[in-house]
């Protein structure tokens, strides 16, 4: 593993450097992608963001999203520059198969590679890592990282800042979660300061919806909302027909699920969605009920105990069949008070 002096060493003259996040990148993923990229041009290093997929368009407009290399569309360009890499920064993601296609490139990449994330159980695959599972967001710990590890706190210009206010907004649920410390907040305050809109970021993040994407909402409340009270539990189940049905397009079903937990007595919520090669499963939860339990288990996939994520090959109804019967296992934690 590098040191902090070797990494300070290594970052001291220009690189080549490769930043990449997890497959369906969110607000967090990119927000800490372009914040880190915005702080390295300035450093004078030659940088590129490489998504393993697209991603909402609710987060197209934030500082240099016209620089972003997407793999699917761009393989043989972004396979290229993770070999001629010198450095590569993995952020909010901990295993490679959580990049898809790209994760085998960086593996086999001679850069050094560096981790910054907030999620259980990394994979040994890097060789610096800033890392903290009580983070509430990975832009919270690139933050860190340039203020505290760095010591280049005055680099964060209003771009910097306001990728990085999206990441934490988006990631703390609007600074709902019990992950939006004091500390988190000051954080934010600071980036506020530094130039982030935080008026703007929210309006632009939440407030930007197609007609298509509030009709599949309406469609999904109305039509697919199952509530489990027995179990204090709902479940939305979509399939792909229905995905198109309503033009569907990446990130139309980002934060659907959240309904069905805002449901009074609800302590388990999921969203089943078809598509087109296998079912994904967003999984939320409140208290202390392990929604990263159930998907690690059980749908190969894993996250934070209060929101985690996985998939399964098997048909969509068995898929929520299989979820509403190991409901019964954990019966006694999703009744208690």
């Amino acid at each position: 593993m590098l040191t902090l002096p070797e990494l300070k060493t290594l970052l001291a003259s220009p690189q080549h450097i490769v930043i990449t996040t997890h497959h369906k990148p969110d607000g967090d993923a990119m927000g800490s992608s372009l914040g880190l990229y915005g702080y390295l041009i300035q450093k004078g290093h030659h940088v590129k963001v490489i998504t393993p997929t697209d991603y909402p368009t609710f987060l197209h407009w934030m500082p240099n999203n016209g620089d972003v290399i997407i793999f699917t569309e761009q393989q043989e360009e972004a396979a290229r520059l993770v070999a001629e890499a010198s450095v590569i920064f993995c952020l909010d993601f901990n295993t490679l198969s959580r990049i898809n296609e790209l994760g085998e490139l960086v593996r086999a990449a001679s850069a050094k590679k560096i981790m910054i994330d907030h999620h259980l159980e990394p994979e040994d695959f890097d060789d610096y890592r800033c890392w903290d599972i009580n983070a509430c967001a990975a832009a919270q710990l690139v933050y860190e990282f340039i203020v505290n590890q760095l010591q280049d706190g005055e680099l964060i210009n209003k771009d910097v800042a306001s990728c990085l206010y999206t990441g934490i907004m988006t990631d703390s649920g609007s600074f709902r979660f019990s992950s939006a410390t004091a500390e988190v907040y000051r954080i934010a305050a600071n980036l506020i300061d530094l130039g982030a809109d935080q008026a703007k970021i929210h309006e632009l993040v939440y407030d930007n919806s197609s007609e298509n994407r509030l009709r599949f909402l309406g469609y999904c409340l109305s039509n697919k909302l199952e509530v489990l009270r027995d179990y204090n539990t709902a479940i939305i189940s979509v399939t792909k027909e229905e995905l198109a049905q309503y033009n569907s397009i990446t990130g139309d079903t980002e934060g659907v699920v959240n309904y069905a937990l805002s449901i009074n007595g609800i302590r388990l919520a999921a969203l089943i969605v078809e598509r087109t090669d296998k079912v994904k499963l967003s999984v939320r939860s409140t208290g202390v009920f392990p929604a990263n339990e159930i998907c690690k288990k059980y749908f190969n996939g894993g996250g934070h105990r209060n929101a985690a994520g996985g998939a399964s090959e098997k048909p969509l109804n068995d898929v929520v069949s299989e979820f509403k019967s190991i409901l019964e296992d954990y019966k006694e934690q999703l009744l208690a008070g």
